[in-house]
């Protein structure tokens, strides 16, 4: 039997902010600000990891990506412009209507599905990512352990997700919530995981963790890619 990872609760809160996902001023400003970080961090991983041009401007070329919990597809378009074949997976239907319409309305094709990743029966893929989506899931393991299914020999995988600390829970839950910098009842502190947790959990699927770089803010830089692990944090991880 597949164990379900999708909790229905969170599943209906993205649902209800589709419609504005692609508006860099609404309900998903914050993703659109940490997009630029993490695509950073995802170009220096697959260029280490490939050991590709690294001015060339389809360093995916010829390989395929698998973005899961992609909302209305923020992530899977620049893959796609990268030169990967990709394929998006939400909990949210309205998420991906609001992906398909977006993808069509510029022009790039993207195979995007609805549901439970194990119930797809997808297949394997060169690149894996998962950001922001592992303090959502109801099982982590079973979560992981399917991300790490669709792993292909070779691959690489890419995670995001905030720290359990003191500071991620004043800043990302109380703070950023109270000012509306994120709609309430995005984030349950209690189901952060921290680096060390995470890497632990990997290691038991039989992943290895490479770099492992901090989501950090700073009022004159914004948000940035630094050492410092505390509030979110970035990782690659292959098999072996």
């Amino acid at each position: 039997m597949t164990t379900t990872t999708i909790r229905p609760d969170e599943a209906a809160h993205f649902g209800a902010l589709a419609a504005e996902w692609w508006d860099p001023k609404g309900s998903s400003a914050m993703l659109h600000r940490l997009n630029p970080v993490r695509l950073e961090f995802i170009r220096e991983a697959i260029d280490l990891h490939w050991g590709g041009d690294v001015e060339g401007f389809t360093p995916l070329a010829d390989k395929t990506a698998l973005d899961v919990g992609c909302g209305a597809g923020l992530l899977c378009e620049p893959l796609a412009r990268l030169g990967a074949d990709v394929t998006g997976v939400d909990a949210a239907a309205e998420n991906i209507e609001a992906a398909q319409a977006h993808a069509v309305g510029i022009g790039l094709d993207i195979d995007y599905r609805h549901g439970e990743l194990a119930e797809w029966g997808l297949g394997q893929f060169d690149l894996v990512t998962c950001l922001e989506v592992i303090e959502h899931v109801a099982d982590k393991r079973a979560f992981l352990a399917s991300l790490a299914e669709r792993l292909a020999p070779g691959g690489v995988m890419i995670l995001s997700t905030p720290n359990k600390t003191v500071k991620s829970r004043l800043l990302l839950v109380e703070a950023a919530e109270a000012t509306g910098m994120i709609p309430r009842g995005t984030h349950h502190w209690d189901d952060f995981i921290g680096p060390e947790d995470l890497t632990a959990l990997l290691d038991e699927l039989g992943l290895s963790v490479g770099a492992t770089r901090g989501i950090a803010f700073s009022p004159v830089r914004g948000l940035q890619l630094s050492d410092d692990l505390s509030l979110n944090y970035i990782l690659s991880a292959r098999h072996g």
